[in-house]
C-alpha cells in the first residue's frame, strides 16, 4: 500500500507541471499557431496594472490551499467527524470503518447541513459577481454573510465573549460588529465542546454493556478471557438493533438546526 501511494504521488509529480504547461499554452493566444512557443519573463513589471494581477494570482492560490482548512474550520464537518470518531471508539473497532469510510460520510452529511448556507452564497455572491453585476469586494462580503449566519447560530456566548475580550475590540453592538477573525476560532471551540457532549452520550451505553460484561466475567472466575471480546458483540447487536447509523445520523444534522 504504502509503495502504492509513493507511485501515485510521483506520478502526480510529473503530470501537474504537464498539465499546467498545457493550460498555460492554451491560455495563450500564440498557441493557436503553428511555431507557437512558451515564453518565460522574470523581468519586473513596467505597470501597476501587472503588479496587481501578480498579487491576485497569489492570493487565489492562497485561497486554494487553505480551501482544506476552511472546509474543516467553518463548517459542520469538525463536529460531525469527532462524533462518529468517538462513536467508532465506543463500538471498541478502532479500524472500522475505514478511516476513508468516515471522512467520505462525514464530508457528505457536511454537504447535507451547509447546502441552504452554500446556496444562500451562490444566489447572493457568486452569481451576480460571474454575471458582471458586482466587483470582488462586494462579492466577498456578500458571500461571507451567509457562513457568519451560520457560525453565530452555533457558537456560544461565552466564547464568542472569550475571543473578544482576548482580541481587544470594543464590545460589538450587533453581530455586524464581530470580526470574522474573532468569529471563527470561537465557532471551533463551540463546535468542540458540542462534538464532545454528544460523544460523551454515546458512549454511556456501551459503557455499561463492558461494566456488566465484565462483572459477570468476574462472577464467574473467567479473569483470563478478555471482557471486550465478549462485550464487543453484544455492542454491535445493540447498534443495529436501535438502528444506530440512523440515530446518528439524524442527531447529527439535527443539532444543527
Amino acid at each position: 500500500m504504502r509503495a502504492m501511494h509513493s507511485r501515485a504521488k510521483r506520478a502526480i509529480c510529473l503530470v501537474l507541471p504537464v498539465l499546467l504547461l498545457a493550460l498555460v499554452g492554451c491560455a495563450s493566444p500564440a498557441s493557436q499557431s503553428p511555431n507557437a512557443s512558451l515564453t518565460l519573463n522574470l523581468d519586473g513589471s513596467g505597470s501597476p496594472q501587472g503588479v496587481s494581477i501578480g498579487l491576485q494570482i497569489l492570493v487565489l492560490l492562497t485561497v486554494l490551499t487553505l480551501a482544506p482548512a476552511l472546509l474543516i474550520m467553518v463548517t459542520a464537518f469538525t463536529r460531525i467527524v469527532i462524533v462518529l470518531s468517538l462513536l467508532r471508539n465506543a463500538l471498541g473497532i478502532p479500524q472500522l470503518p475505514p478511516n476513508q469510510v468516515l471522512i467520505g460520510l462525514s464530508l457528505f452529511l457536511t454537504f447535507f447541513v451547509m447546502s441552504p448556507t452554500w446556496s444562500a452564497i451562490n444566489e447572493q455572491a457568486l452569481q451576480p459577481y460571474l454575471a458582471g453585476q458586482i466587483d470582488q469586494q462586494t462579492a466577498l462580503n456578500k458571500g461571507i454573510a451567509p457562513l457568519r449566519t451560520f457560525m453565530f447560530k452555533q457558537t456560544r456566548e461565552n466564547d464568542l465573549a472569550l475571543f473578544v475580550s482576548m482580541s481587544k475590540e470594543p464590545r460589538p453592538r450587533t453581530p455586524d460588529d464581530v470580526p470574522t477573525y474573532v468569529l471563527i476560532p470561537a465557532f471551533i471551540i463551540s463546535e468542540l465542546k458540542t462534538a464532545f457532549q454528544m460523544g460523551f452520550i454515546i458512549f454511556i451505553p456501551f459503557l455499561v454493556i463492558d461494566i456488566v460484561v465484565s462483572s459477570v466475567l468476574m462472577s464467574m472466575g473467567m479473569l483470563m478471557l478478555p471482557p471486550v471480546m465478549i462485550s464487543l458483540p453484544f455492542k454491535i447487536l445493540l447498534f443495529v438493533l436501535v438502528d444506530g447509523w440512523h440515530l446518528i445520523g439524524r442527531s447529527l444534522v439535527m443539532s444543527f438546526g
